[in-house]
């Protein structure tokens, strides 16, 4: 079976003004060797004021501008596209402008619709980013290529594989309805040996253009990975500027030890809770589709260090204690137990949620109470109606902060609960709620959102670990 990689290029990826895009291209020479490459590109950072922004941020900026009545200004977008222009040959040059300034123009005509209806949302704000990002850079990308010896082509948006529901925002991935729009990418497949694609944006069957919600490029990797694992020797590449590492560098400077393959439950529960190794949703679309592929997370700067993502992991070496991360502005809703499957059937279907996790029950006055942690407090806040609607005198707690380690054979780790939990007191932190289950081989730590609680936390059990025995 003929191997294809589907490989996701992020915006730190690209770089500022695609400053990166050398080694993109040293990158796909190299995983073209073996394989044929499905490339999946984010909208690329620029430069404001000597910071790095992503064109995503300037664009939802332009639309909230537009929705004051401010006039539009593509000039920083432009200016960006313009740099990395140059990095095309004079043979594609030319056509490559004219794709440009085509979307741009789009891009335009989208955020101007948004200042005469004073209204950024919906599919306006969809095609804004779009056309602007995602879609123009894997154009651009493929230009490229192409000034660089490769046979490569781009997925236009008349043939966009990635079907999705009307959730326009933050929209959900139909697979059978894709599968069957997967025809036109499939032949682009076979034909090249390099094949792009804008990540985070999908399409509804009836042509409107939706978007994941932030980090959707992931997704979209994954999704072309589920249409595509039958009829290649799929594997998924998150190119990145690290492997995965037991804590994130930017709170837990020193200590740290490369993670060398993850479960995908490991990986969703360390992606829900804090680290960015990829969007935990994309792992929940594989298996929910009932495939099995690696997944390989691979630092650009030096490719020889990888994570590899499995169903389930063949290497049993090293810490069982993989990870430890944690998440801040998290939320706790209780409500009556009887009241509950119907809170999380109308979690699963309706809104297509599944960023929370259910903790242990308890019991007060004789009624059984569950307790439900979601890890964004503002989705339950902007919801709180939906929420209370199962059950009025359930109760919504706020400014909560969670601390967990990540590891599916944490129980050969000895004391570990009660070693976690004290070391986190001997930082002066009060512990509100510790939720341990043998069954998950799971520890999640509650404790209030202030004052750096949770980075003081992480660094103190990240410390510890390495000082507790396992089996």
């Amino acid at each position: 079976m003929t191997k294809l990689v589907v490989a996701k290029f992020g915006g730190s990826a690209i770089g500022p003004n695609g400053e990166a895009i050398p080694k993109i291209i040293e990158r796909i020479n190299d995983l073209k060797k073996d394989s044929k490459v499905l490339a999946v590109f984010s909208a690329p950072l620029t430069t404001d004021n000597g910071k790095k922004r992503s064109l995503t941020d300037v664009i939802l900026e332009q639309g909230r501008n537009a929705e004051s009545g401010s006039k539009v200004n593509l000039e920083l977008v432009k200016s960006t596209y313009d740099k990395i222009l140059d990095m095309v040959d004079s043979d594609n040059k030319e056509e490559c402008k004219k794709t440009m300034d085509s979307f741009l123009e789009m891009a335009k005509n989208a955020l101007e619709e948004a200042l005469e209806k004073r209204q950024f949302a919906d599919e306006v704000r969809s095609r804004a980013l779009a056309f602007s990002g995602e879609i123009l850079m894997s154009h651009v990308m493929n230009y490229i290529l192409r000034s660089n010896g490769m046979k490569s082509d781009a997925v236009s948006f008349a043939d966009w594989p990635i079907i999705t529901d009307h959730n326009i925002e933050s929209t959900n991935f139909l697979a059978s309805k894709s599968r069957d729009r997967l025809e036109n990418t499939e032949k682009m497949v076979e034909q090249n040996d390099v094949v792009t694609i804008g990540g985070f944006i999908g399409k509804t069957e009836d042509g409107i253009t939706t978007t994941y919600e932030r980090g959707g490029s992931d997704r979209t990797a994954a999704d072309l990975g589920i249409l595509f694992h039958k009829k290649y020797e799929t594997r998924i590449d998150f190119e990145k500027d690290s492997s995965v590492v037991s804590a994130d560098p930017k709170i837990v400077e020193s200590g740290l030890t490369e993670v060398v393959q993850l479960s995908y439950n490991e990986a969703r529960l360390a992606g829900m809770f804090g680290m960015k190794i990829l969007d935990p949703i994309a792992i929940k679309e594989i298996v929910e589709n009932g495939v099995d592929m690696p997944i390989i997370v691979t630092n650009m700067k030096d490719p020889s260090k990888t994570t590899t993502i499995k169903r389930i992991p063949d290497n049993k070496e090293g810490h069982p204690i993989k990870i430890v991360t944690g998440k801040e502005n998290c939320a706790i809703f209780r409500i009556e137990t009887t009241n509950v499957q119907k809170l999380l059937t109308s979690l699963e279907k309706d809104k297509r949620y599944s960023e929370f996790i259910i903790l242990s029950p308890f019991t007060k006055d004789g009624i059984e109470f569950s307790r439900i942690l979601f890890l964004d407090g503002d989705y339950v806040k902007r919801n709180e109606k939906y929420f209370l609607g199962f059950d009025s005198l359930a109760t919504i707690t706020y400014n909560r902060g969670v601390i967990t380690l990540i590891g599916d054979e944490m129980w050969r780790v000895q004391q570990v609960a009660s070693r976690t939990s004290a070391r986190i007191g001997e930082e002066g932190l009060n512990i509100l709620n510790m939720d341990a289950q043998e069954e998950t081989s799971r520890i999640i730590i509650v404790v209030e959102d202030s004052e750096g609680n949770i980075r003081k936390a992480i660094s103190a059990v990240h410390d510890e670990k390495s000082k507790i025995n396992f089996v």
